[in-house]
């Protein structure tokens, strides 16, 4: 079971300048609180064959971390320019936002981003030399989630109280107690949360 659970991630400029800042806010759920900081991380994703060229953006500690549903404004820097292949600036990279606790990662949030030329002449002849200052991303609003189970080192509250003298029996797991990851792809409502 995890103790933290996404419920939205919403793209504050999207789309944007290939040049801008990340700027989006994280929407989460916490069924207990915990002692430590959350640690999230955004990572651009390039050259998906060779995880060297991938970019840490930025990173932030959230915390302390009461139980209930808590949100915060991330902001991350854009790619560098220099670390992507020429090959790879145009067209479809992907963005990561990671969540761990700990050192432990309990979820990764992936968006396919698309990157082009900001007029339709260019993006038919793209110039020999990569203008980025041209440059505009578009970020897709349908993530792939994936929740990983880490040890977690804090108990639930229970959910109801069990009667003076009343006999009581272990928890029976899930299946998805039992897997050590597990990938949904969560569906999208109307405001563009995650369900």
């Amino acid at each position: 079971m995890s103790i933290v659970t996404i419920r939205n991630v919403e793209f504050i400029n999207n789309p944007a300048k290939f040049s801008d800042v990340y700027r989006f806010r994280v929407t989460f759920e916490c069924i207990a609180p915990l002692k430590d900081d959350l640690e999230w991380k955004l990572i651009y994703v390039s050259s998906p064959g060779n995880e060297d060229l991938d970019q840490e953006l930025d990173d932030c500690l959230v915390g302390p971390v009461p139980s209930g549903v808590n949100s915060f404004e991330f902001e991350g820097s854009a790619p560098d320019p220099i670390k992507i292949p020429a090959d790879d600036v145009l067209g479809v990279a992907a963005l990561i936002l990671t969540g761990s606790y700990k050192d432990q990662e309990f979820v990764r949030v992936g968006y396919y981003q698309n990157t082009e030329y900001d007029n339709e002449e260019m993006k038919e002849n793209p110039p020999a030399k990569i203008m980025f200052e041209r440059l505009v991303r578009d970020i897709s609003l349908k993530p792939r989630v994936t929740r990983f189970q880490i040890k977690w080192d804090v108990i639930p509250a229970q959910q109801g109280s069990t009667a003076a003298g009343a006999a009581t029996s272990a928890a029976v797991p899930s299946a998805n107690d039992l897997d050590d990851t597990e990938e949904e792809k969560p569906q999208l409502n109307g405001d563009m949360s995650l369900s």
